[in-house]
């Protein structure tokens, strides 16, 4: 298993992936999210493939897709109350379950952190669902903290 860049190729395996998360969160938040759907299409992910301010990169066993991690380079220039800051944003990351346990996810994280390092970024942030108690771990693990938290009052 190696961690390398994504190719329009793959964009069927991360499909595959993509249902793996989407699932997940639906157990988690049916009100939110659809079951049997996936964040976006194989047309969609091939265009974040070829995206440079995009960066997709793939656990790769043998030739197939066992994981991903969609990241997003994010500029924010200086403004009158905050500073410039670069910022690699994950957008999503997975691992196949079949694969799990076997540290692919810390091999994934350390390569965005790798790729991050090397662009200059200040920072890597994503955004984790509530009651996903496990992606919130393991981040932590890997050494990221809570920047803020979005609060929400259902009404409906």
């Amino acid at each position: 298993m190696y961690i390398r860049p994504a190719k329009k190729s793959d964009a069927v395996g991360i499909i595959n992936l993509l249902r793996q998360v989407l699932e997940l969160h639906a157990k988690i938040r049916p009100d939110i999210f659809v079951s049997g759907t996936t964040k976006y299409t194989v047309e969609e992910v091939g265009a974040i493939i070829a995206n440079e301010k995009r960066r997709t990169y793939i656990a790769d066993d043998g030739g197939e897709v066992i994981g991903y991690a969609l990241c997003e380079l994010e500029e924010n220039p200086a403004t009158n109350n905050s500073v410039a800051a670069k910022t690699m944003y994950i957008d999503d990351i997975c691992v196949d379950e079949s694969a799990r346990g076997q540290h692919i996810g810390e091999k994934l994280f350390d390569h965005v952190k790798a790729e991050a390092t090397a662009l200059g970024c200040d920072d890597i942030t994503l955004n984790v669902w509530e009651g996903n108690d496990g992606a919130k771990a393991f981040y932590e693990k890997m050494g990221m903290t809570p920047r803020k938290t979005l609060m929400e009052m259902k009404i409906k």
